[in-house]
């Protein structure tokens, strides 16, 4: 691809602007541009979008969104060594690519793009789930974006889409798949990053739904979710018996066994019982 843009190829980037990845900022460099572009295809038509991308290092997935035909990129980098590499490609692309240099859990990025808004990242893995949770759990819906298309570790993209029964279905399950469709859109071995993490990594597409698939108070699905899932292994009368006094009469009205464990209750379920407890 770097016969494409002009641009020279992420090692030689990396070596130039002396660019080793920080532990401290969850950093691991995605190097191959194949596969950059591959996950900004993963995204959809880039066409007619504005694209929010976080912790973009060196520019790797920057070029590759670019390359795809993004309207437009705002790319948001706390790391400042990684800043001149980035206006490389700005200058590549005139008028295409915004760098703020800031943490992304402090900013605003509405104030910089144009809907429809497509978030497509390799997160940094000291944020990745809190600002996933963000976009997930906002004041209003349908959110102000179109689709997500997210690296993750692993483990984290199977509990995005994992079904209700499974060891990996929890709060970040309910939280995604009441608002989204979620599906792993490509895996990663640990070798395709720089330095390689200790885990393997996966790709996860999520598309906002028009509406809920099921009526209930956000701030209250939010809150029996925790408390069921903060104690999994207890039977939910317990672990929810600090939501109501009569905790039992409400999972049973509810259409719940009082003995179930929440990863017995699917997305429905929870939905419900939030109705029940939140009339």
């Amino acid at each position: 691809m770097s016969a494409i843009d002009g641009l020279p190829p992420l090692r030689e980037v990396i070596a130039t602007h002396e660019l080793s990845a920080k532990k401290s900022l969850g950093q691991n460099f995605l190097l191959d541009l194949n596969l950059t572009a591959k996950i900004a295809r993963a995204a959809g038509d880039l066409g007619g979008a504005d694209v929010l991308e976080i912790g973009p290092g060196p520019g790797g997935l920057t070029r590759g969104l670019l390359s795809e035909g993004a309207r437009r990129v705002l790319a948001v980098e706390k790391d400042a060594r990684c800043l001149p590499a980035l206006d490389e490609i700005s200058a590549t692309y005139p008028g295409r690519l915004e760098v703020i240099n800031a943490d992304a859990l402090a900013l605003d990025p509405l104030a910089h793009l144009t809907p429809p808004i497509k978030v497509v990242a390799n997160l940094p893995y000291n944020v990745g789930t809190e600002l996933l949770v963000r976009w997930l759990t906002p004041p209003a819906w349908p959110p102000f974006w179109d689709s997500l298309t997210l690296m993750f570790q692993r483990e984290v993209a199977e509990r995005i889409v994992a079904a209700p029964g499974s060891k990996a279905y929890g709060r970040l399950a309910v939280l995604a798949q009441w608002r989204c469709e979620a599906r792993i859109a490509m895996r990663l071995p640990p070798e395709a990053f720089t330095p390689p993490p200790k885990v393997a990594s996966a790709v996860v597409h999520l598309t906002a739904l028009p509406a809920p698939r099921y009526p209930a108070d956000p701030a209250v699905l939010e809150r029996v979710v925790a408390a069921a899932f903060g104690q999994r292994r207890k039977m939910l009368r317990a672990s929810l018996k600090g939501l109501a006094p009569d905790i039992e009469s409400v999972l049973q009205d509810a259409g719940i066994a009082p003995t179930d464990r929440a990863e017995q209750v699917p997305v429905e379920g929870f939905c419900t019982l939030t109705r029940a407890l939140a009339p």
